[in-house]
This record gives structure tokens, C-alpha cells and sequence, in this order.
């Protein structure tokens, strides 16, 4: 079966997601127009700083007296959407109206700027931490769609 060009959108964030250089979670994003790329993203540090290092930490707790492996946020890496909208930004293509495709929600700091950016729509395929960001983009008129194809990805994309 031929994928519509949402769902191949969304196959071409999953294989941003593998650009990633952040070694906590890998996170990639399409900005496009009409079924048409307008600029891709993935997370990681900023261009010539050194990459994201998430090693396991093991801490003792007082209440648990044995080690545990916390979930702490990566401080390092630039957000995928972000890197996307900063790529067309440094081009000088408009993203105003276009609609971003990416693996995960974005967080709210994201949300603030696909709105400030007029990106008119998100895609996502998989629900980040909190879903703040995604009311957030409703209360500001941007189009949210959740596009969860599992079986697509397997079909596509056999690596």
C-alpha cells in the first residue's frame, strides 16, 4: 500500500530521530508545506559543542537505601522542532502556516515557539512528558493531530 505524503512526513521524522546525538531520547521533526519539505531537525547539542552524555547515575536514596537511576532532563540538547525552525530561520524560509511533523509532542518551551513562529499545524507520533504544550497549542488556534502508525514504520522503515 503507497503511504499519503503525511504519513511519509512522518517516516522522514522517525529517520531525523536517527541523526539524533543525544543519548537520552532521539527526537526528530519535519517542517513542511503541501506534502513539501521546508526544513528538518533532530535533537542534539548545538552545532560544535560536544555531544549529549547521559550515563546511567546511580544515586543512594534514603528512603529506598539502594541504588536507582533518576530521569533527569537533558540540559545540553536543542530540541528538534527547535532546530527545524532554526534551520529555515537561518535560510530565510518562512515556516508561517506550514505544518510540523515530529516524533514526539514538543515540550512548552517548543510550544511557544511553534506558535510565535505561525507554524499553522503539529503532528506527533508520540506523547512527550506533559500535555500542557499540546492545550496550549489549541488555545492558540494551531491544528494538533496525533499519527501513532506503528505498523507503517515496520512496513517502511525495516531497520
Amino acid at each position: 500500500m503507497r503511504p499519503t505524503s503525511e504519513q511519509v512526513l512522518m517516516l522522514v521524522a522517525q529517520a531525523m530521530a536517527f541523526r539524533s546525538t543525544c543519548s537520552r531520547l532521539n527526537v526528530g521533526a519535519v517542517v513542511a508545506v503541501d506534502g513539501r519539505i521546508l526544513s528538518t531537525g533532530y535533537n542534539g547539542a548545538p552545532a560544535g559543542l560536544p555531544h549529549c552524555d547521559h550515563k546511567p547515575t546511580r544515586i543512594l536514596t534514603e528512603l529506598t537505601a539502594y541504588p536507582v537511576e533518576p530521569d533527569i532532563a537533558c540540559t545540553t540538547a536543542m530540541h528538534a522542532e527547535a532546530n527545524a525552525i532554526a534551520f529555515a530561520a537561518k535560510h530565510g524560509v518562512s515556516v508561517k502556516g506550514a505544518t510540523l511533523f515530529t516524533t514526539h509532542s514538543p515540550c512548552q518551551t517548543c510550544a511557544y515557539l511553534l506558535i510565535n513562529s505561525g507554524i499553522g499545524e503539529v503532528v506527533y507520533r508520540e506523547q512527550y512528558r506533559d500535555a500542557n504544550p499540546l492545550s496550549m497549542l489549541f488555545e492558540a488556534k494551531v491544528n494538533v493531530i496525533y499519527q501513532n502508525d506503528v505498523k507503517l514504520l515496520e512496513e517502511h522503515m525495516p531497520w
